[in-house]
């Protein structure tokens, strides 16, 4: 049947839209008056409107009624919404989820998926990529990466182990390296005149 009464029908009203006051959304139009979300009735325009089927919608509330459910889908990165959206009239329906245990089931399955994680020789605990150092071919947490003597934090230029303790070089210089006169410590008792 011909559209004898000027523009394109309303989207949320029915009435007719003429051009002038037409916005069109998803293959149909709207007077700009009526360009409101379905769920809040907040006014929207081309940045902020989400069209499902022949409802038009803000993001937000687009965002609960379609989107993803759960923990972790919130309103922006690392946000939890506790916001169901009941206020507005809009309703979910729950699945069940089953419940998940706090330790792995099969802990063969675990370390052949991620790994076995390697333990630090200094204070026995693992140690995660992120904070592994490695010194005398084992890894070594940032923190536990010290002089066993002095306490000193090492580097990879003034680290040096033995029986597998780390060292700095002056404490492994005095505790293990050579002694004599010209070697930092005296066998010989100096007169001292006066």
């Amino acid at each position: 049947m011909p559209n004898w009464g000027g523009g394109a029908k309303c989207g949320a009203c029915e009435k007719t839209v003429y051009h002038a006051e037409e916005i069109q959304c998803n293959g149909r139009s709207f007077h700009k008056t009526c360009f409101h979300c379905m769920a809040c009735r907040k006014a929207l325009d081309s940045t902020t409107v989400a069209a499902h089927e022949s409802e038009i919608y803000c993001k937000t509330c687009y965002g609960r009624r379609y989107g993803p459910k759960g923990i972790g889908y919130g309103q922006g990165a690392g946000c939890l919404s506790t916001d169901t959206g009941e206020h507005l009239g809009l309703q979910f329906q729950q699945s069940p989820k089953p419940a998940r245990s706090a330790t792995t089931s099969n802990p063969s399955k675990f370390t052949a998926k991620f790994g076995e994680s390697e333990k630090c020789p200094r204070c026995g605990k693992s140690v995660y990529a992120a904070e592994k150092v490695m010194g005398g071919g084992k890894p070594w947490h940032k923190t536990c990466f010290r002089c066993a003597i002095c306490g000193k934090s090492l580097e990879s230029t003034n680290v040096t182990d033995k029986d597998g303790e780390l060292y700095c070089k002056v404490c492994y210089a005095k505790n293990f390296g050579p002694t004599g006169i010209g070697f930092g410590g005296l066998t010989q008792q100096v007169e001292k005149k006066e």
